[in-house]
């Protein structure tokens, strides 16, 4: 077995050397057809919002032709610059953004190569990313990321490790067979292409730990019981949106209580998908409760609560995306109004004051599930808690 691995690497080594010192005809490139239109990648969403805040703080507007204003060289050559120059960071190129090209900066490319669905590189490259989202948004360091998922044949590694040397980028990967993760290791060294294997290490850790050997396979997604339970979560809380159905309220695994827009839908969604059955219900000034909320476990209820000024803000967006301009008056949306609503729901949360009031100001939709989370559990396993009725 060692031996046949040695003997796959010493080819690979070869093959490159060869690649790499052979030049090559237009026809003979790795391109099976020359006149084929190169690659487009799909950047992430959150990097995507992060090159338009860069866009409109600049002040260039999104190209929406749905035209390259940069081609790719079908062959360029493998020797790479260390660093380039300012006309090249001032260059451009189109991406993909739900079917719409819009305009980003050209910089910094990283490739996110898995052999499953991608799930785990994508999201540790964006939690990495997030520690410099003050030089992605405010400096103008442009960073485009790529995502390959379901890359298990060498020659589909080879052929996007080479397009990764000609465009510059870094190349981040998991890949759970080991022979996979030592070719990508391997050709990344030959070409000099900074890379990071970010399965490798963990899961030799953990073998040693356990003193077992890993499969050496991808992640896979049975038909399991937790599988359906997830969906059956899923499909419960769509029925319980918005106070519906409060005669289910029982069969719920949390409850969120707490006036519009503060976030208690996109909040139930996100719990469901991680299989709790969630029920939401409104707090609306002068309409009571319903009674089964009083009736049902209250250490499954969770009060959630807003800045009056964050919140009158997210209700004059909301209320233009319903058709109401600026001339149009509501109260909806009137900070009075709002005050008095918070204060309402204020007066309803601490009369039960076993109910937790979570504070979602500023918070996004996974800092705030953590949060329910922690508490949820914690009462669930009789775990020591903070003061009932803080918030959090």
């Amino acid at each position: 077995m060692i031996a046949s691995s040695t003997s796959t690497l010493g080819n690979l080594r070869f093959q490159l050397a060869v690649f790499h010192r052979i030049p090559k005809s237009p026809k003979a490139s790795y391109e099976p057809d020359s006149e084929r239109q190169p690659r487009k990648f799909k950047p992430s969403p959150q990097l995507n919002r992060w090159s338009r805040a860069r866009s409109l703080r600049s002040g260039r507007k999104f190209d929406r032709t749905g035209q390259h204003s940069q081609q790719l060289d079908p062959n360029p050559p493998l020797q790479l610059k260390e660093q380039a120059s300012p006309e090249q960071k001032d260059t451009t190129l189109t991406a993909i953004n739900g079917g719409v090209d819009l305009d980003l900066t050209a910089g910094k490319s990283i490739y996110m190569v898995s052999d499953g669905t991608g799930w785990t590189v994508e999201h540790s490259v964006g939690a990495a990313l997030g520690q410099f989202e003050h030089c992605l948004v405010d400096r103008n360091c442009a960073v485009n990321t790529h995502l390959f998922s379901g890359i298990d044949d060498v020659g589909q590694l080879m052929e996007i490790i080479k397009q990764a040397a000609k465009e510059g980028a870094m190349v981040v990967y998991t890949l759970a067979d080991p022979s996979m993760a030592e070719s990508a290791k391997q050709a990344c060294e030959i070409w000099g292409i900074p890379n990071i294997d970010m399965l490798g290490p963990i899961t030799q850790s953990i073998a040693s730990h356990l003193n077992v050997s890993p499969s050496g396979g991808p992640r896979r997604y049975p038909l399991t019981d937790e599988y359906f339970r997830r969906i059956e979560a899923i499909e419960f809380t769509i029925k319980q949106d918005d106070g519906a159905l409060p005669q289910n309220l029982h069969k719920a695994d949390i409850v969120l209580a707490g006036v519009s827009r503060t976030g208690k839908t996109p909040l139930s969604i996100y719990l469901s998908q991680k299989g709790y059955k969630v029920a939401n219900v409104p707090i609306v000034m002068g309409v009571p409760l319903p009674k089964t909320i009083f009736e049902i476990d209250p250490e499954k209820v969770f009060g959630l609560t807003i800045n009056p000024v964050v919140l009158q803000t997210i209700r004059r967006a909301r209320a233009k995306t319903l058709g109401f301009g600026d001339g149009v008056r509501s109260s909806y949306s009137e900070m009075d109004h709002v005050r008095e609503e918070l204060e309402f729901a204020r007066k309803i949360l601490a009369q039960n004051p076993v109910w937790p009031v979570i504070e979602v100001t500023g918070k996004a939709v996974e800092e705030t599930a953590a949060v329910v989370l922690r508490l949820y559990h914690d009462r669930k396993n009789k775990c020591s808690m903070p003061r009932i009725s803080k918030r959090y």
